[in-house]
């Protein structure tokens, strides 16, 4: 039996088999051929191993031969509309476990959100090691071999250097004859409480003989991973969250307990830009700006080349002033503001009550010209830890900390907090009450400064469960938090950008890029943040120092101003021309940052590297195309940047004093700026 899905521009079909298993027999923006489908019998469409039963394939850490693999079979199916668009539930069975596979899609995006449910319905207790969120055989399909077509790209990140897409050949990866047979796999994954400190859980396979790329993300606050290999002479990929082989995760089920997976989203596009549109569009049905948000307010935070975590009402208030004075509309006093010493506090956090010595008229007072000035006052807490020389550390138990091998989880000098406990959030939500009630506060930034590693062993059936467990508890907190403050605009930051997950993203309102302090290496990352967060979340710095000459402040403020700005830098120290560029800058963004939801990014020149002459972002608008142009140290003064023929007019709009030459010429525009590390903001019309 056929079961054909197909929508908008996805092709998907399924097919229930002689035997009763369910395979997912085409998944493309193509038609169906026939003549190319291998092995149709080993694209099953979920993966599930159960402690006790047999894993068929003696394929070493693949999870691939699972035991659901050959135990499932179809039971029913599903396919109704909803106020999303179509939702299709196909449901199996065995003896054990009923298993439900979702498939979300949607009217206006070339997408599907794919997660798995399942049910123990045996009377014995299920143990589940292994559930795939979603799994598809086939992606090589095409008459040549995948050294040929194949390309996979990877996100790396790292503190301080963010969104670095690599591409490869199978091969360079260790990926040679893959499809015949092989122990390899290319796996990426994330082991811990911040989701990004290695990899952006994304991914995409680019098939380059059929013009094709499937874009995906995992949506997790926590562990997860994805993973290629091959199998029966094709490639497959296996989306989930945490493992039992990879994170020490296992979950028990009792009769008639079930559990569900993480939510994944699979975007197909002709090309990696036109995956990352659909993807970009997916993202704005997940995540909801509240009305506040919903204006894109300039946002200055006192940290970052600016006050470095040494807040005091001397020190603030001449800040106020001047970032008023430069559009800024909300004012965020970042860390510090609780403790006598600079960095003397991280063991000592936990209670959030201002430091009087720094404050003598209190914390108040400075919130109140925050107020006075025209912006609205935001601080910064770090919610989810608590340093080990606090004295609620003392009083609380053990069940309000992570725990493995009965010890309390210590790093950095501060313990992890486990949102299972209702001591925990109930303390967490009395911080937050009492910040707003007692300072006016309308923004939080919630940072996040450590990685807390497998889990917790605490009330749970493994490590890996009880950081599930807990980090969907501090998820489902941020909701009430949000439900409580509508109008609350919070920040999602750990060290920057370890934590840049659409878990996290699909409720908080702002994400922090990076904590990189060099506004070049800052320009790279800003150029590539929309491959990972929506423009209208991504929060990049403009911070220059005083001694910053022209070019240098330009380049600050054109790093921020396709997307969120977080003005900062050494504001005091500012001369009158630097501070009417920064002022000049803000002026044009509230011109068009009511575009900035509708916008869609690409890449005429590619996802830079560090290293390019060039680097190029760009984002089209319902009204033209707003792209920003970053010269480094190119030894040519002149790019070339492919822009559709449809577009007749380009025009700089920031600065607009420059040195630069902008020609429209056929198939796009020659951009030509005399100074190294010099950048614009163009607008194609």
């Amino acid at each position: 039996m056929i079961l054909d899905f197909s929508q908008r521009n996805i092709k998907i079909l399924f097919e229930v088999c002689e035997d009763g298993s369910v395979i997912l027999k085409h998944f493309s923006l193509r038609d169906e051929d026939k003549d190319r489908i291998k092995a149709p019998e080993k694209r099953k469409i979920v993966n599930i191993q159960v402690l006790g039963e047999n894993k068929m394939d003696n394929h070493i850490f693949k999870n691939t031969g699972c035991s659901g693999d050959y135990t499932l079979k179809y039971d029913s199916h599903e396919y109704y509309e909803n106020e999303l668009g179509d939702k299709l539930e196909i449901v199996q069975k065995d003896s054990r476990m009923r298993v439900v596979s979702h498939y979300q899609f949607y009217r206006d995006a070339s997408a599907v959100r794919a997660w798995t449910s399942v049910t123990n319905i045996a009377d014995e207790p299920l143990g589940l090691q292994y559930v795939s969120s979603f799994t598809y055989t086939g992606f090589d399909d095409g008459k040549l071999p995948i050294e040929e077509n194949i390309r996979y790209h990877i996100c790396h990140n790292t503190w301080n250097k963010e969104f670095n897409w690599r591409s490869f050949t199978p091969a360079e990866l260790g990926h040679e004859n893959v499809v015949v047979a092989t122990s390899k796999r290319i796996l990426v994954s994330n082991c811990g409480t911040w989701s990004t400190k290695e990899y952006i859980p994304m991914g995409a396979i680019e098939n380059t003989e059929l013009n094709q790329v499937y874009l995906w993300q995992i949506e997790n606050n926590g562990s997860w991973e994805w993973e290629i290999s091959g199998i029966s002479n094709m490639l497959y990929l296996n989306l989930s969250g945490p493992t039992d082989n990879e994170h020490g995760w296992y979950k028990e089920l009792e009769k008639g307990e079930d559990f569900e997976s993480v939510k994944v989203c699979i975007a197909l596009g002709e090309s990696f830009d036109g995956a990352l549109a659909e993807m970009t569009a997916y993202r704005r049905h997940i995540y909801k700006m509240n009305s506040a948000n919903a204006n894109i307010p300039v946002i200055f935070n006192d940290y970052m080349n600016c006050l470095g975590a040494n807040p005091t009402e001397e020190n603030e208030i001449p800040i106020i002033d001047l970032a008023a004075e430069a559009g800024a509309q909300y004012y965020c006093m970042d860390a510090g503001w609780h403790e006598e010493k600079t960095w003397g506090w991280m063991d000592n956090i936990g209670e959030w009550i201002e430091c009087e010595k720094r404050f003598p008229h209190g914390l108040k007072a400075v919130f109140d010209h925050v107020r006075e000035r025209g912006m609205i006052p935001g601080i910064w807490v770090e919610i989810e830890v608590m340093g080990i020389n606090c004295p609620l550390a003392k009083a609380w138990p053990d069940e309000c900390f992570f725990m493995r091998h009965g010890k309390r989880v210590k790093t950095r000098g501060r313990y992890q907090l486990d949102f299972r406990s209702k001591i925990v959030r109930d303390h967490a939500t009395a911080v937050v009450d009492r910040l707003i009630r007692d300072y006016g506060i309308g923004y939080f930034k919630f940072d996040y400064n450590q990685d807390s590693g497998v889990g917790t062993e605490y009330n749970a059936d493994s490590v890996g469960d009880g950081l599930l467990e807990h980090s969907r508890a501090l998820y489902g907190w941020l909701c009430e938090i949000s439900r409580k403050y509508p109008d609350l605009i919070i920040e999602n930051c750990a060290s920057g950008g370890m934590r840049i997950d659409y878990k996290q993203l699909s409720i908080l309102s702002i994400q922090s890029t990076s904590d990189q302090t060099n506004y070049i290496w800052n320009a790279n990352i800003a150029s590539k943040s929309a491959t990972a967060v929506l423009p209208e979340q991504s929060a990049v710095w403009a911070y220059p120092r005083g001694e910053a000459d022209e070019n240098t402040v330009v380049m600050n403020m054109v790093n921020a101003l396709l997307q969120r700005i977080h003005l900062s830098g050494k504001i005091f120290d500012w001369n009158d021309d630097q501070m009417a560029i920064v002022k000049e800058g803000i002026d044009c963004y509230k011109t068009y940052r009511h575009e900035i939801p509708l916008s869609v990014p690409f890449y005429p020149l590619g996802i830079a590297k560090q290293t390019d002459p060039f680097f190029c972002s760009a984002f089209k608008t319902p009204t033209c195309v707003r792209m920003a142009v970053w010269r480094m140290d190119s030894e040519d003064d002149t790019v070339f940047i492919p822009v559709d023929t449809e577009y007749k007019n380009v025009r700089v709009i920031f600065p607009k004093k420059n040195k630069a030459t902008v020609t429209r010429v056929c198939g796009g525009v020659n951009v030509t700026l005399k100074d190294k590390r010099s950048a614009i903001i163009l607008e194609i019309l």
